[in-house]
């Protein structure tokens, strides 16, 4: 079977299984070409087997999200933010500003839900790997790569009017 074959049978399920394991449709259709063009370098290598040719498919796709996400998804700690970085309208960051900051992210981690502030909280800041959380709190990684998307895009939501990055 060619590459051009297995993509038309792969590709549709690719994109359905990245987004339902929380990757946006924009985001997911682009890791799909990203996968195909890789297992187009490497075509002359591939087994005739279908299930082999499919678990190589996922491995990358789900490899190039994890990487993906670890390059734009990382937290800046309040205290990281320098005084000209705040984004307000001030020219002076005063302690006042900053000490609003700090209080706006504590209410709105207050707000998650105690199972999405864990996964996000292990992740972000503890830097654990999706292995590892999934190891640590009991359920599939699947599970918890969810349960960080989720309570990325709450705080996300709740913090909408400050121009803080996730």
């Amino acid at each position: 079977m060619t590459v051009e074959e297995h993509y038309k049978r792969l590709a549709p399920k690719l994109t359905n299984w990245l987004v339902a394991t929380g990757s946006p449709y924009q985001e997911a259709c682009d890791l799909v070409q990203e996968t195909f063009m890789k297992v187009w370098s490497m075509r002359d290598d591939l087994q005739d087997n279908d299930a082999a040719v499919s678990g190589l498919v996922f491995t990358i796709a789900r490899n190039l999200r994890k990487n993906l996400f670890r390059e734009k998804n990382r937290v800046t700690y309040v205290d990281e933010i320098k005084e000209g970085d705040l984004g307000l309208t001030s020219e002076k960051t005063s302690a006042s500003d900053i000490d609003f900051l700090r209080q706006r992210l504590k209410e709105a981690f207050d707000q998650l839900p105690p199972l999405l502030r864990e996964a996000y909280t292990l992740f972000q800041i503890g830097e654990l790997s999706i292995q590892e959380i999934a190891h640590e709190t009991g359920v599939s990684e699947g599970l918890v790569k969810v349960r960080i998307f989720r309570a990325k895009e709450k705080l996300k939501e709740i913090l909408s009017d400050l121009s803080v990055t996730f």
